[in-house]
């Protein structure tokens, strides 16, 4: 692909929470290498997301600039509705507008879920789900009010399959497919496209963990996918993406094609289980246009059927 060919953010303005580290820090660092202004947002807090310091939001803006960009850091919390109103604030303050909008704040406590706090919990749905909220809210609001706009948000393999001892992180990336579903549903007739990449990478979040075996993971793989969903020619929405070292591929949610009977006890569930889970002609519904309505239309069309005996 030539120059003249690639795929630019000249004029558009980007929010990437997260940015001082890691994942973050690539995705900010490409945005702005295509000509993004980029609002460089991360804490400094620690791994468990406790702390903070100004350096690691400052550093990247600091290195963006150097490199010729455009960039300002913003070390407000998305864990709060203040701290997410102050970050979208800071796009609007230095640069006018507001195009793109990456999620990738994070932290992680790990315990069993028979010895998870309820505190340990909550600070993590703060930062990944309620976090999500906090900033999605007021920069859907701008995009729709503008006619466009991207929105990333990230999940994870645990938060698609689970993982042992992580269950706060895992039910807030769950949480954050069912909120991007419904910014794509609710952006849709406005101009704004809202998806969920799902990445892996080693970074400080694989702290722990013997990565010594595995393939090469770092940051710089994943950033192109969350680029491209960050942009204009970005033709999805209400999708999600995984992208793990080097393998890119969308994730699903389908369904077995399902039985249909006019009444059921527990025996005749137990009789047809086998049939009620044959996903082998599965069946999707796609969020948007009306993934939601689609699946009752379709639960409905087999209830208005005529059971026939091989139905029964």
């Amino acid at each position: 692909m030539s120059a003249a060919q690639q795929l630019n953010f000249d004029g558009r303005v980007a929010v990437v929470t997260g940015a001082g580290r890691g994942l973050g820090r690539a995705y900010a660092q490409l945005l702005a290498r295509r000509g993004a202004a980029v609002v460089v947002n991360d804490t400094g807090a620690d791994l468990t997301g406790d702390g903070g310091h100004q350096e690691p939001a400052e550093q990247v803006a600091a290195e963006i600039r150097d490199a010729g960009g455009t960039a300002v850091a913003c070390t407000a919390s998305v864990a709060t509705p203040e701290g997410g109103q102050a970050i979208i604030d800071a796009a609007l303050e230095h640069y006018g507008r507001l195009d793109a909008l990456i999620h990738n704040a994070g932290n992680v406590r790990r315990a069993p879920l028979r010895e998870m706090s309820p505190a340990d919990f909550d600070a993590v749905l703060d930062v990944h789900l309620r976090g999500a909220f906090h900033v999605v809210r007021p920069a859907f609001a701008l995009m729709c009010d503008a006619g466009y706009g991207r929105i990333v948000l990230t999940s994870s393999i645990g938060g698609l399959y689970g993982n042992a001892e992580v269950a706060n992180y895992a039910a807030a990336k769950a949480g954050v497919v069912g909120l991007s579903n419904v910014a794509a549903l609710e952006g849709a007739d406005f101009g704004v496209r809202c998806n969920v990449v799902v990445p892996a990478a080693v970074t400080r979040m694989a702290e722990g963990i013997d990565t010594s075996a595995y393939p090469p993971m770092e940051p710089e793989l994943v950033a192109p996918v969350v680029g491209w969903l960050a942009h204009e020619s970005c033709s999805v929405t209400g999708e999600a993406l995984i992208a793990l070292a080097g393998r890119v591929a969308r994730a699903a949610l389908v369904e077995s094609p399902g039985v249909y009977q006019p009444a059921w006890t527990i025996e005749d569930v137990d009789a047809r289980i086998a049939q009620i889970r044959d996903i082998g002609a599965p069946v999707e519904f796609p969020v948007v246009p009306d993934g939601h309505a689609a699946h009752i239309r379709y639960s409905f069309g087999m209830a208005q059927q005529d059971p026939t005996p091989e139905s029964l």
